[in-house]
């Protein structure tokens, strides 16, 4: 059934279910490799699919853990962060991909033969990885910048450093973005209120 038209509510991962979806790809296959480190740049930078297939090598710096979105929403680049976990599977894909054959001039995030990854193929891998993972829920990249800005809000991370990493030019996106995911906190708080008969 399709979902043409219809806008579904966003379900974040949980950080097992996460862990389970990357750890679904091969470990010794060079797609798998790359699958792998597409998943977590798109899960641990939040980028939407079409910034992160878009990368070259040329956007990464190691030194800064940051990668360079030079084409986000309304064609605005903005310059995001990556944690030193993320970085190490992304590097390990980039040097696998080197030893391959695979020049600078091809996408980070490309075939064998050296062209781009299609959207098309990313939106069929994760529900084929969910699957493997045993996670019910709807799986997707817009999924995975969710569950990102999902546990960054969980964290207590400042609203506007969301807005930037995330690249939402106006912090009311970004604060209707967060606020439909129910964090945690707002559990938390109501749970520790204290009320009797």
């Amino acid at each position: 059934m399709s979902n043409k038209g219809r806008k579904l509510p966003a379900e974040p991962l949980t950080p097992d279910e996460v862990k389970a979806l990357i750890n679904a790809c091969s470990k010794r296959a060079l797609t798998g490799i790359r699958n792998r480190a597409l998943l977590v740049v798109l899960y641990r930078a939040g980028l939407r699919i079409s910034e992160a297939l878009a990368l070259f090598p040329k956007d990464l710096d190691a030194q800064a853990s940051s990668l360079r979105v030079l084409h986000g929403k309304g064609d605005k680049a903005r310059l995001v962060g990556l944690d030193a976990g993320a970085w190490a599977i992304l590097q390990l894909w980039l040097d696998r991909r080197a030893a391959a054959g695979i020049t600078a001039r091809a996408p980070v995030f490309c075939t064998l033969q050296a062209q781009q990854v299609s959207s098309a193929y990313v939106r069929t891998l994760l529900p084929r990885l969910a699957r493997r993972a045993g996670i019910d829920k709807r799986v997707h990249a817009h999924g995975l910048r969710h569950t990102f800005a999902y546990e960054l809000a969980n964290e207590a991370t400042p609203l506007h450093v969301i807005q930037a990493q995330l690249g939402h030019t106006s912090l009311a996106t970004t604060d209707r973005y967060i606020r439909h995911l129910n964090p945690l906190a707002v559990v938390e708080t109501m749970k520790g209120r204290k009320w009797g008969l």
